[in-house]
């Protein structure tokens, strides 16, 4: 019962992450446009990072909320690995079916919103050089985020705020750093949201 009420929280927080996460372009946008500072180079880096961090520390209390719901099957997978909470091999093949559902749960409810003319500012991960580089450069940009968050939670810092912090900046810096290669998801469960917001 246990891995099913983990499975239901995780579909629902990943509908949740996958909605606001595919919002960060446009608020980033917004955010950078009301203040006046599109000329900076720096503006947009720190907008996106601060947002980021705001909804990554949000979304911690509300995992935690939900019996420590997780949107990342890379994430679900290696605490498993590390041994580090509770699930089994049952309640892991559980949850990924339903973080994958969640992502596309989210991807179709934020292509119902969005108005038309922030459209064109969705989208997933998307290859941009060929198919084994591609996959190279997610590989190892996914395995450095999972190690981070794993450095992060377990051996860094004990206050949430901070946490939140290293996690958003990492994730700042990895997908920017993957942009000219797949536009980086670095969540397996987040890759199929891309399809559906190519249409």
């Amino acid at each position: 019962m246990r891995a099913v009420k983990a499975a239901m929280g995780d579909a629902v927080f990943t509908v949740m992450w996958v909605f606001v996460s595919s919002m960060f372009g446009l608020f980033t946008n917004l955010i950078v446009t009301a203040l006046g500072l599109q000329t900076l180079v720096w503006a947009p880096v720190l907008a996106n990072t601060s947002l980021i961090f705001t909804f990554v520390f949000l979304f911690n209390f509300l995992g935690e909320f939900l019996g420590g719901a997780t949107f990342n099957p890379t994430g679900t997978a290696s605490f498993y690995a590390a041994g580090v909470g509770g699930d089994s091999l049952l309640s892991m093949a559980l949850r990924f079916p339903a973080q994958a559902a969640g992502s596309v749960g989210g991807a179709l409810a934020i292509l119902e919103v969005m108005p038309v003319q922030y459209k064109h500012m969705l989208g997933g991960p998307t290859l941009q050089v060929d198919l084994q580089t591609g996959g190279l450069a997610e590989g190892i940009l996914t395995f450095l985020m999972t190690f981070a968050v794993l450095v992060i939670i377990l051996k860094g810092p004990r206050s949430a705020l901070l946490q939140a912090w290293f996690l958003a900046t990492v994730t700042v810096t990895l997908v920017s750093a993957g942009s000219t290669y797949t536009g980086p998801s670095m969540n397996p469960a987040y890759v199929s949201i891309s399809s559906f917001l190519a249409f």
